[in-house]
């Protein structure tokens, strides 16, 4: 994505209901998602709005663990680090959107050990006692690489990093002969205001490990995939997930600033006022 425009609408993924249409496709009343991302009402193309089911999931989860949240979870370790049967997976930003989903498809492609990383009591508890996770990780204790060696003293076989910095330092010191790395996002160095360091031990990777980035859109096929899986463990209880809700548009920067310094537990989404 290109980087916000100053006095522009944001984008980013929106999900609403349809009050005016031209488009026998996409009838009023339907319920769509876009990504024209930060307004009270889009007018677009029909073909940029995807009419979704809400008879699956909440409109919501259309925004979360249905949506590129949750793709990015299953591509990553579908596709871009494989979960193996019998592996170990390591997920940072555990509680975060992407992370909280990604422990429990690990588990159901095979993984026998799946490890998240957070941020204080509150978000490893939930790692534990929600998202389905075997250990978890308070990067906010200092000593990331120890606390891993204790969760996974014979390694890691896939870490899907979404942190960058330190973690994805102490995973590569972790990880084993023809492991995976899936690189989703850094932000711990998003906020950085020069050019950040890359981990001093890459030479570990030697021992045939790759690390492999990813962006979600090259992977949008595997949307109907996902849809099916995801709706049907949602629908058993096998999937569980959480949203933080900020109510009013006015809110919305709040809400993304939020974001980046981890205010969220799974998705953080921006609820419009009733009726508006």
């Amino acid at each position: 994505m290109p980087p916000f425009a100053l006095g522009a609408a944001l984008e980013g993924g929106a999900v609403g209901e349809v009050v005016a249409s031209r488009s026998q496709a996409v009838p009023v009343g339907a319920t769509v998602s876009h990504f024209l991302g930060w307004r009270e009402y889009a007018v677009l193309d029909a073909a940029a709005a995807t009419v979704v089911d809400t008879t699956v999931a909440r409109p919501e989860d259309h925004l979360g663990v249905l949506g590129t949240t949750g793709l990015t979870a299953y591509a990553a370790l579908t596709r871009t680090a494989p979960v193996a049967a019998g592996g170990v997976v390591l997920v940072s930003a555990a509680a975060g959107a992407v992370g909280s989903v990604a422990g429990q498809p690990a588990r159901q492609l095979g993984a026998s050990r799946v490890i998240g990383s957070a941020g204080g009591p509150h978000k490893t508890g939930k790692l534990l006692d929600v998202f389905g996770y075997d250990a978890a990780l308070d990067h906010r204790q200092g000593d990331l690489a120890g606390r891993l060696a204790v969760a996974a003293p014979e390694g890691v076989d896939v870490y899907l990093d979404a942190v960058g910095g330190d973690h994805l330092r102490a995973a590569i010191g972790a990880i084993r002969p023809g492991g995976r790395i899936a690189m989703v996002g850094a932000i711990s160095g998003y906020n950085a205001t020069a050019p950040v360091p890359g981990p001093d031990n890459l030479f570990r990777a030697a021992q045939e490990a790759t690390l492999r980035g990813m962006l979600v859109s090259s992977h949008f096929d595997l949307f109907p995939e996902w849809i099916g899986k995801a709706s049907g463990w949602l629908a058993d209880g096998t999937l569980r997930t959480e949203q933080t809700v900020v109510d009013g548009i006015e809110r919305a920067a709040g809400a993304f600033l939020g974001v980046l310094g981890g205010a969220n537990t799974g998705k953080m989404l921006v609820r419009l006022e009733a009726g508006r």
